[in-house]
């Protein structure tokens, strides 16, 4: 028997709430979900409830079936199969392909879910002695309030991340800058193995110093803003994309000096493109904009991680000029998605005060002049780069 407060005594109560807290996060995620997965199915308010009502009829009645079903072959084994098969039917329901299907993966998940909750507490009366029992089942039924209330949260969280991925805006903003920082970051990798071997011969040393360049980075961070006072974002995303095909170009020559410099016109064009990108999407999210931005930073860190696998085969082909070819089509990509952008904010009548809904360019005039047009939104257009 377990005696209270020993190291068994807080490991299976411990395991026994985690268990309780995953199943009635399960069991909830989907409530704050019914109005997306009505819209996503087509079908009526009645039915999308349908989603919740049949999980927590079969969990009621697997009730039925878990207990008595405990007292003939053990309970501890029925915990463990059934938690394990719930996390399967998860997996599942992501994955359903209609709504018939999902309500059949739901009333088997409610069912198995059940397990758990059946013969918990009766697990504890077997092993735990009478004075371990009370405390430990009074974490273990609060685990079951923190599992409910999780679940909701984290199933409006979830659905918050769905409409972003549904806003055509919100997805092109996040694959430009995903797709952008897959080039730029991956291109610094290559070139010091360019620059390592003949001619140049750059030791580690030299090689760290590279990523000065980064300064022209600090530079189109820091205009990002003034720049947004002539053109529309989508406009300014697409002159930062063009920037960085520039550099990328400027490093084919043989010149040290050139290939610096097209680092440094690199930098300036990423980060120009970077900044307006994750601006456009704090401007674009109507709910959820904390969400929205973390959705950017997935996508753009995802690109940094897999840029190399994109980049291998083009440098084991034939060299630098493979890795600025491979770079070259993704930047032709994220060019089209920036003008896609552009002509959707365009044909919509948005941006600019003062600029002809056909132009994404106001009225140009010196900087610092008296009548520059203005950006609809107070918010500001600088954001800090996140590199």
């Amino acid at each position: 028997m377990i005696d209270v407060h020993s190291r068994a005594w807080w490991r299976a109560t411990l395991a026994l709430c985690l268990g309780s807290f995953l199943v009635f996060i399960n069991l909830y995620v989907p409530q704050p979900l019914l109005p997306s997965l009505r819209e996503a199915h087509g079908v009526s308010t009645l039915a999308a409830n349908l989603v919740m009502a049949v999980s927590t009829l079969a969990l009621a009645a697997s009730l039925l079936v878990f207990g008595p079903l405990s007292d003939a072959i053990g309970r501890a084994g029925i915990m463990r199969v059934t938690l394990l098969l719930s996390a399967a039917l998860s997996l599942g329901l992501a994955l359903a392909p209609s709504f018939e299907v999902l309500l059949v993966l739901r009333a088997l998940q409610g069912f198995v879910l059940g397990g758990l909750p059946a013969v918990a507490i009766a697990w504890m009366g077997d092993e735990f002695e009478p004075p371990a029992l009370l405390p430990a089942v009074g974490l273990y039924i609060g685990a079951n309030s923190l599992g409910g209330i999780s679940g909701r949260v984290i199933g409006e969280a979830a659905g918050g991340l769905v409409a972003h991925l549904r806003n055509p805006r919100l997805r092109g903003a996040y694959l430009l800058g995903g797709l952008n920082f897959l080039v730029f970051i991956n291109q610094y990798s290559y070139i010091a193995f360019r620059l390592s071997e003949a001619p140049f011969g750059l030791g580690a040393r030299w090689l760290g110093l590279l990523f000065l360049t980064y300064l022209g980075g600090t530079l189109g961070s820091s205009l990002s803003g003034r720049l947004s006072r002539r053109l529309s974002p989508p406009a300014c995303m697409a002159l930062g994309t063009l920037v960085l095909m520039g550099g990328t170009l400027m490093t084919l020559a043989g010149s040290l000096v050139l290939i610096l410099a097209g680092l440094t016109v690199n930098a300036f064009g990423f980060f120009l493109a970077h900044s307006m990108a994750s601006s456009w999407v704090g401007r674009q999210a109507t709910r959820a904009r904390g969400s929205a931005s973390a959705l950017y930073l997935v996508f753009y860190y995802t690109g940094a991680s897999l840029g190399g696998l994109w980049l291998e085969p083009f440098w084991r082909s034939t060299g630098w000029p493979g890795v600025v070819l491979g770079s070259w089509l993704v930047l032709g990509l994220t060019l089209s998605i920036a003008l896609r952008l552009w002509r959707d904010e365009r044909r919509s009548g948005e941006g600019l005060t003062g600029c002809a809904t056909d132009c994404p360019v106001a009225q140009w005039r010196p900087l610092g002049s008296a009548s520059l047009p203005q950006i609809s939104s107070s918010r500001s257009e600088r954001p800090q780069a996140d590199l």
